[in-house]
């Protein structure tokens, strides 16, 4: 895919994101270049992994399953049973094609840099969203290509981070793809091309849901180190994780920004734990209700509202899907569905054009081979810190702008000086071990 979604079309982002460069300076003033890797359609891509989970193993399964010979080189993750796992699983399916001994295994938390020193000419990047900056940053310095998992960071200031190292790799000519899917189904696309061409006319609103039962819990154990408690359920503390809102709902606020072309300018919300309230969901909330403004300086031409839902709740309605209206219509993206006034449908996709996890990867290492280097990196950042609004409105209960969210200073960990389990993490359980919750009114996040 290289399509300029990655180009916001609002003069005041890149003004931002140039001032945020700026202010950071070069990630490599004070290290020796390495060169991005040119390869032709029938050489070998070498690959890494860096985060052996459920979502990694899948990545570098897809990225196997592409056309052209692909060898996993070496792999990384902060859990040794995780890692074996993964490198037993994927030698099953694809052979000789992992080609990962002893010495390209790597544990623990910086296990991160020896993939990057190894031969290899891309990174899959699929750790807890909370270290995503630090080993996107890493991987550029290297001069790697990049498959990196959503959302890029998980509070402003890790956004602040992506932006910058994005600058470098296009200076390096670094491919960057980031895994916002939807944008790489061909029904997604085609319905997005029909609409941006005035098939339902003016935007007026939008829709975005992510309501589902909810995710996996993995029960604390006699022996575990509190860090590597909130490491193996990562998905329940916002340092590592950014709430549901942030990990899941990206994909449905990324499908908005596509359509806009743009990013909101401010937010109101709510939210909070209402059914899900064990100790064993650390701190994250069950539900979230999020009003999104889009300005009226964007390719639309008008001011929209988007009215988004996420939920972890069992045993109700679930939904996952966006929509919009327009003065002329209306369209279902999930359904590549679009409406005339009267609610008639005048388009379908049909069948056929999904399945957008192994797509990303069949367009990036297409792209690759062909010597493209698309960049994704900015309208992941870009709807990283749509999500991470949407979070901060609602916990805060406060109206916040685009501005005000994105120049916070507020750091939710400083991952870097991490480097063992008995290390402590910046969330500690109380005395009846469970955790703070945020609370709207009082809870401060900017």
């Amino acid at each position: 895919m290289t399509t300029d979604h990655n180009n916001s079309s609002r003069r005041n982002f890149l003004k931002t994101t140039s001032a945020a460069a700026l202010a950071g300076g070069s990630l490599l003033n004070d290290m020796s270049t390495v060169q991005a890797s040119h390869i032709s359609y029938d050489e070998t891509v070498r690959i890494g992994l860096i985060g052996c989970g459920g979502r990694g193993t899948g990545a570098a399964g897809q990225a196997m399953n592409t056309e052209g010979p692909v060898k996993l080189m070496a792999v990384a993750d902060a859990f040794e049973n995780n890692l074996e796992r993964c490198v037993r699983n994927l030698k099953g399916s694809y052979g000789e094609n992992v080609d990962v001994p002893a010495e390209r295994r790597f544990t623990g938390f910086d296990g991160y840099k020896g993939v990057l020193e190894q031969d290899i000419d891309l990174v899959l990047i699929a750790t807890p969203p909370g270290f995503r900056p630090l080993h996107f940053e890493a991987a550029v310095a290297a001069g790697k290509h990049v498959f990196a998992e959503k959302p890029l960071a998980v509070d402003a200031a890790g956004v602040r981070r992506i932006l910058r190292a994005a600058e470098e790799s296009k200076q390096r000519d670094l491919l960057v793809q980031v895994g916002l899917q939807r944008r790489h189904e061909r029904a997604y696309m085609e319905t997005m091309q029909r609409v941006k061409d005035g098939s339902i006319g003016q935007i007026i609103s939008a829709r975005a849901y992510w309501n589902s039962p909810g995710v996996w819990v993995r029960p604390r154990k006699d022996n575990q180190t509190e860090m590597e408690y909130q490491m193996r359920n990562w998905y329940y503390f916002n340092w590592l994780c950014g709430d549901h809102i942030t990990e899941q709902h990206i994909h449905n606020l990324d499908v908005i920004n596509w359509l806009m072309d743009d990013f909101p300018v401010k937010a109101q919300g709510q939210g909070g734990r209402q059914v899900r309230t064990g100790r064993e969901f650390g701190e994250i909330y069950d539900h979230f209700f999020v009003e999104y403004t889009y300005g009226e300086d964007n390719p639309m031409g008008s001011s929209v509202k988007l009215l988004s839902q996420c939920r972890h709740i069992r045993d109700c309605w679930n939904h996952v899907n966006e929509y919009a209206a327009g003065s002329e219509g209306s369209v279902d993206f999930g359904g590549a569905k679009i409406f005339d006034a009267k609610g008639r449908q005048t388009w379908e996709y049909g069948s056929g054009g999904r399945g957008g996890h192994q797509q990303e990867h069949h367009d990036l290492f297409a792209d690759l081979r062909a010597g493209k280097r698309p960049n994704e990196a900015v309208y992941g950042a870009k709807s990283s810190m749509t999500s991470i609004l949407g979070r901060m409105v609602s916990y805060s209960g406060q109206e916040i702008t685009w501005d005000q969210a994105f120049g916070s200073e507020r750091t939710l960990a400083d991952v870097e000086s991490y480097h063992s389990y008995s290390d402590t993490p910046p969330v500690l359980p109380n005395d009846d071990m469970t955790y703070q919750i945020p609370v709207p009114g009082s809870h401060e996040v900017l």
